[in-house]
């Protein structure tokens, strides 16, 4: 499964962004689909996921409210919504999809996420 992330760029504080995570290649339907961003000297977070066939959809407390995640399932893309917003969301932003039974993930460890996007930055000016 290939993941290719793209939609980033430079906005004002306060703007929106779209990015869409199109997916290609040998894939199972039943998988979930997430959205993770990096700071300059961060680790890795975890701000929302979406399961491909039943839609739910979990949220980072500190993007609620301002990011959602949505789906087309005939493209095969999952898109994340981003407004209002503001310089601390300035990072690069991956999608990442895992295939692993429900069960066997903590959606919040980078490592039970089998495939992953290239990454897509988004700069947010003050």
């Amino acid at each position: 499964v290939q993941l290719q992330a793209s939609g980033g760029g430079l906005v004002q504080a306060g703007g929106s962004l779209r990015l869409s995570c199109a997916t290609s290649g040998r894939t199972t339907s039943n998988y979930v689909m997430a959205w993770f961003r990096q700071a300059p000297g961060k680790e890795r977070e975890f701000l929302v996921r979406i399961g491909w066939i039943d839609g739910i959809t979990y949220y980072e407390n500190s993007v609620k409210g301002r990011f959602t995640i949505s789906k087309d399932n005939a493209k095969k893309t999952a898109y994340l919504q981003m407004n209002s917003l503001k310089p601390e969301d300035t990072a690069v932003y991956y999608c990442a999809a895992t295939d692993r039974p429900s069960y066997m993930v903590n959606y919040y460890n980078t490592r039970h996420y089998d495939y992953w996007g290239q990454g897509t930055q988004v700069t947010v000016s003050s």
